[in-house]
């Protein structure tokens, strides 16, 4: 188990170092405007990925142990073309206001834009699966191949071909997006067998049930984080939002702690029936999540403002007060992940639903009240809040289901045998 876990944390940061060379080449050879053209289709993206996730998303993970392959195939592709139509006739209805259609939807990259919404819902089908049985490595290395063939073809396009528009982060996430679902289809499309058949209808209410709760809290935390920005664009100049952001991704990086242990608890969790280990695997999850959350802050937060001023720029002196403010809430969040993919694996989504309205919540109050006095600080200080606001809701909910205490967080001997022996075991 340790050893997934090192190995989901290898990937992200194989994400993390192709993101940073995506940035750069985006910035520095397509220029601002055409890197927000790109900016803007990615956002419009993430956004109709919510309504196919529904029923194709990762709630999957949770029912590939329970349902047969062939069932959740034939409703997640079935759902994927209803909705993928649905978006059709959405973009056609919208141009008839070219006006308003092209602030939603940079000019001509509509089809783009739907070709990589659904070429990554088929991809991310494969995704789910082999995590829904466990098959971490595999996950991790179809994953590597998206990110790898995206960040190499990016590179073809701008150095290569001469294309220097944002359509070059779209066309190269398109063949990432391509070649790994093909080599997933090839994984996977043996293991497709005559079944048997299950009810459809039961089936596919139960996944809409399950994943609309998980959208549903998709959907509420990016309307929170999309709040703070609006709020520091109408208080801020952009070199201030630009402080924050590079802030942000600071402290976001450390996020591949909590994310990776989090995605092989959430595939132990779905692939176990006992509330008892359940509960107990989550525990110790939740330590090692924020012992090594807290580690990595640390080591970041010890830093002086002369090495982010040589690493950004004298621009960007600012950025440790924003670090400092945010490390807080970023180990809240580290635990917070641990429980909400606690509530995920064991079919209980909607508690991660009513942990994002309690955060979007705190999110408008604090940001309305903070930001325009405190700038970016305020903003800061908003995220930390609103992160403690989330563990705070699942702890209690999980303390409630479980009996769990607060003094069960505090490492014990217990902890150390597993750790020794997992360690054990890896090498």
């Amino acid at each position: 188990m340790f050893k997934k876990i090192l190995g989901t944390g290898a990937t992200r940061v194989v994400n993390v170092l192709t993101q940073l060379a995506t940035l750069i080449m985006g910035t520095k050879f397509l220029g601002a405007s055409e890197w927000g053209k790109a900016f803007i289709a990615q956002t419009d993206i993430t956004f109709l990925l919510i309504g196919i996730e529904v029923v194709a998303g990762s709630g999957l993970v949770y029912f590939t142990p329970r349902k047969k392959l062939s069932t959740l195939m034939t409703l997640s592709y079935g759902w994927i073309a209803l909705i993928m139509v649905l978006y059709i006739g959405l973009f056609y209805v919208l141009h008839l206001d070219s006006q308003l259609f092209y602030t939603i939807v940079p000019e001509t990259y509509a089809t783009l834009i739907l070709a990589n919404t659904f070429i990554y819902s088929l991809h991310e089908f494969n995704l789910n699966h082999f995590l829904g049985k466990e098959k971490v490595a595999t996950y991790n290395w179809l994953f590597i191949i998206q990110i790898l063939t995206q960040v190499t073809m990016m590179a073809v396009l701008i150095f290569g071909l001469n294309l220097r528009t944002g359509k070059a982060l779209l066309y190269s996430q398109l063949c990432g997006y391509t070649l790994a679902t093909l080599v997933g289809w090839v994984l996977l499309l043996p293991n497709v067998k005559r079944e048997g058949r299950e009810p459809l209808k039961d089936c596919f209410k139960e996944l809409f049930r399950y994943g609309a709760f998980m959208q549903l809290s998709t959907l509420v935390s990016t309307l929170n984080k999309r709040l703070s920005l609006y709020l520091l664009n109408t208080h801020c100049d952009e070199k201030s939002i630009g402080v924050y952001a590079s802030g942000t991704q600071v402290t976001e990086g450390v996020n591949i702690i909590g994310q990776s242990i989090g995605l092989v608890e959430f595939s132990a969790l779905s692939n176990t029936d006992s509330e008892k280990r359940s509960s107990i695997l989550t525990l110790r999850f939740m330590k090692l999540s924020i012992l090594l959350t807290f580690t990595a802050l640390l080591i970041i937060c010890l830093l002086p403002t002369a090495f982010y001023e040589w690493l950004f720029s004298g621009e960007f002196a600012g950025i440790r007060p924003v670090i400092l403010l945010m490390s807080p809430g970023i180990v809240f969040f580290s635990a917070y992940t641990v429980l909400a993919n606690f509530f995920s694996g064991t079919g209980q989504p909607k508690f991660n639903l009513f942990a994002s309205l309690i955060g979007l919540s705190v999110t408008i109050v604090a940001a309305f009240t903070l930001i325009p006095t405190l700038g970016i600080r305020g903003a800061a200080i908003t995220t930390s809040l609103t992160y403690f606001s989330l563990f705070v809701y699942q702890w209690i909910v999980f303390q409630k289901q479980t009996g769990s205490r607060l003094k069960q967080l505090v490492p014990n001997k217990e902890d150390f045998d597993w750790l020794k022996s997992t360690l054990k075991g890896l090498f």
